[in-house]
C-alpha cells in the first residue's frame, strides 16, 4: 500500500525523523491559510506547493512550485489542483492521460536561509529478496534524476546491507555518513537520522522508503523533503491506524472492487482473462497463456474459500476489460469446490445475458465431475480441457479463429 508523501512525513515525525514540515490542503483556500499558519510556526518566507500523487517525478510533469507570497501560493494552488498530472511514473508516462491531482501539500522551504549552502543527498530502504535482508542504498547524487545516476554513474550509489537478527548497528549508521562526505555536526546528524529513518522502516512493516532528495541543510541539519512510502499490505493488520491511509482514488478502480469481493486482482495489460485459484497455480496459467501467443490481461486469483457468488464477480470484473479476447479459467479444487466456480460461471453467463468472449474451462480435483456436468448440462458455449497444455491449446485456437 502506497502512501501520499504528507502521510508518509507523519509517519516519519512520529518516529522522531527530522521533516520538511508541511500541511495538506484540499482548495486553494485551505492552501492559503496553510502558508500563513507555517509562516507562524516556522518562519518560512516561501513555501513549496507539491501535488499529491502516487508518483514520482512530479516536478517534470509541473506538480512542484516555489510561491514566494500569497498570490504564487493561490496560483500554484489553482492550477495543480484538479489537474491531470503527468510524469515519468503516471500510467502512460508523459504521453498517459496522467492522474487527477485532488490534494497539496504546501511545504516550508527548506533551503533557507543560504540554498548554495545546503545539499541533495539520496536514501531509501527497501528489502533485498536475494540476500534475505533489508539494505539501506545511499547517493551523494539526491534529486530528481537518481535513476540516471544508477545507470550512467553506478558507483556514487552505495549499499548498506542490514543483518535482520541484529538490525542496524552504530557503525552502519556512521559509515553511510562518511560515504556521503559528512562530517561533524552534518555526520551526527545524519547518524541519527539514519537511525531513526530505519526503526521507522521496520516499525511501519515496510517494503520501501524512499527520501529524494535527503537535505544538509545550510545549518547541517538533515531532514527529509520528499518522502515515498510503501506499506507491506500483509502486515496492515498490527496497523490499523496505517490502512486508515489508505486512498482508493488512488488505485486502479477495478483492483479495489475486487478486493471488496474478497479477489486478488492485477490488472494487466493482455488479452486473455484468467480466473485461478492459488498464486502458484495463477503464475503457471499466465505462463502458459504466453507459450500460446496470447497475452495476460490480468491476475485473478479467487483463493480457497470461493463460491458461486464470487466466483461471479470476478467473471463479471474480466468481461469489463475491452481487450479481453478469450478468457480461461484453471481451477484445481483442493479447498475450493470445483462445482462452485462451474456454478459461478453459468450464473455469471446466464445474468450477464450476451457474452461473445470465447472461455475455456480446466476443473480439476474436489467435485470435478460434478463440475463438468454442470458446465454440459448449461448449454454454454465453453471449450474444456483437461490438461495445461490442452488449456494452451484451446487458447491458442480461440486467439488465431
Amino acid at each position: 500500500m502506497n502512501l501520499h508523501e504528507y502521510q508518509g512525513k507523519e509517519l516519519l515525525k512520529s518516529y522522531g525523523v527530522a521533516i520538511q514540515e508541511g500541511i495538506v490542503a484540499n482548495t486553494t483556500e485551505e492552501a492559503l491559510d496553510a502558508f500563513k499558519q507555517l509562516q507562524a510556526e516556522t518562519g518560512t518566507e516561501f513555501a513549496v506547493i507539491k501535488a499529491q500523487i502516487h508518483a514520482g517525478g512530479r516536478g517534470k510533469g509541473g506538480g512542484v512550485k516555489l510561491a514566494k507570497d500569497e498570490a504564487d501560493v493561490k496560483e500554484h494552488a489553482g492550477n495543480i489542483l484538479g489537474m491531470m498530472l503527468k510524469t515519468p511514473q503516471t500510467p502512460g508516462g508523459m504521453d498517459g492521460e496522467g492522474k487527477l491531482v485532488r490534494k497539496i501539500l504546501v511545504a516550508e522551504d527548506a533551503y533557507r536561509p543560504d540554498f548554495d549552502a545546503c545539499s541533495e543527498m539520496y536514501v531509501s530502504i527497501l528489502m533485498d529478496r536475494q540476500r534475505k535482508c533489508n539494505v539501506i542504498i545511499y547517493s551523494t547524487e539526491g534529486g530528481m534524476d537518481i535513476e540516471a545516476v544508477a545507470e550512467e554513474t553506478p558507483h556514487l550509489v552505495h549499499k548498506e546491507y542490514i543483518d535482520p537478527t541484529l538490525g542496524l548497528q552504530g557503525f552502519q549508521a556512521r559509515k553511510v555518513a562518511f560515504n556521503l562526505g559528512l562530517s561533524g555536526k552534518a555526520m551526527k546528524e545524519m547518524v541519527r537520522f539514519i537511525t531513526k529513518l530505519y526503526s521507522a522502516f521496520v516499525g511501519s512493516d515496510a517494503s520501501l522508503f524512499e527520501i529524494n532528495p535527503t537535505l544538509k541543510t545550510a545549518d547541517d541539519r538533515i531532514v527529509a523533503v520528499d518522502c515515498k512510502v510503501t506499506l507491506d499490505e500483509n502486515a496492515l493488520f498490527r496497523h490499523k491506524d496505517l490502512a486508515e491511509m489508505r486512498d482508493t482514488d488512488e488505485e486502479d478502480p477495478t483492483e479495489v472492487e475486487a478486493k471488496s469481493y474478497g479477489l486478488n486482482y492485477v490488472n494487466l495489460d493482455g488479452n486473455v482473462g484468467c480466473m485461478v485459484n492459488g498464486a502458484g497455480l495463477a503464475m503457471a496459467t499466465m505462463d502458459i497463456i504466453k507459450l500460446s501467443g496470447g497475452e495476460p490481461a490480468n491476475f485473478l486469483d479467487v483463493g480457497g474459500t470461493a463460491d458461486a457468488a464470487r466466483v461471479e464477480q470476478a467473471f463479471r470484473i474480466i468481461l469489463r476489460d475491452p481487450a479481453v479476447k478469450a478468457i480461461l479459467i484453471n481451477i484445481f479444487g483442493g479447498i475450493v469446490r470445483c462445482d462452485r466456480v462451474a456454478q459461478g460461471v453459468v450464473d455469471a453467463y446466464k445474468n450477464m445475458g450476451n457474452i461473445n468472449v470465447p472461455i475455456i474451462v480446466r476443473l480439476q480435483g474436489t467435485n470435478a465431475d460434478l463440475a463438468k456436468k454442470i458446465i454440459d448440462e448449461s448449454g454454454l458455449a465453453v471449450k474444456s480441457a483437461i490438461l495445461l497444455q490442452e488449456a494452451a491449446d484451446r487458447v491458442k485456437e480461440v486467439l488465431e479463429a
